[in-house]
């Protein structure tokens, strides 16, 4: 009798959550179909219903990632705001929210573009999204053109140096110095509402993770 996989466990999601946890756990040598089949407690025959390759999975992984963190960037800084603090406190929702922006999926990617060609290229391609939607977002409110790519610039590498630091500092912490990052970033001060809803914003997210 034919195999039609009916018996198959894993399903195609499953198989991709299993590698992005792998890819973030133990790096990009580590997403074997071996490995992932011993984590799913699967047959690896399975594996082939859903992907011709090892290379088609990890080509889903960094589409996935694409998909994921660099849209919701580049959403984040071209979503609506009255002013340039309040479009800064959006961008901001990705440090905040896992499910919005995955950071250990992040640095993983930027791990694995260290090895790969390919993937440094793509890696690259991302971050010229997020810093030309960053510097769009200064320029939306009146900056000039060098300034805001200069500020856009300072924004973005400044919150990887920052999630690579992994300073485990309190949320309420962060959260005091978070009208002075705004002034530093955009040369203003927050308006007291918008500082509010932020840091309300950052509790509620706190309590649910």
């Amino acid at each position: 009798m034919a195999d039609d996989g009916s018996h198959i466990k894993a399903t195609r999601e499953d198989w991709i959550a299993a590698a992005l946890d792998t890819l973030i756990s133990d790096g990009v040598d580590q997403v074997k179909v071996l490995t992932l089949s011993e984590k799913l407690d699967v047959s690896r025959s399975s594996f082939y219903w859903y992907f011709k390759s090892r290379q088609q999975l990890l080509d889903t992984l960094l589409a996935h990632w694409q998909a994921t963190n660099t849209a919701a960037m580049v959403a984040q800084a071209e979503a609506p705001a009255p002013t340039i603090t309040a479009a800064v406190c959006n961008v901001w929702h990705c440090v905040i929210d896992p499910e919005l922006f995955n950071i250990p999926l992040d640095f993983a990617v930027r791990d694995w573009a260290r090895r790969s060609g390919a993937v440094s290229r793509v890696v690259d391609a991302g971050d010229a999204a997020r810093l030309g939607a960053l510097t769009g977002m200064f320029t939306r409110f009146g900056y000039e053109t060098l300034e805001a790519e200069a500020r856009a610039r300072a924004l973005y590498y400044m919150q990887i140096g920052y999630n690579d630091a992994d300073l485990r500092e309190p949320i309420e912490e962060r959260l005091l110095r978070m009208p002075m990052y705004l002034k530093v970033f955009t040369g203003c001060d927050a308006p007291q509402d918008e500082v509010e809803a932020f840091r309300a914003y950052a509790r509620s997210r706190a309590e649910t993770l």
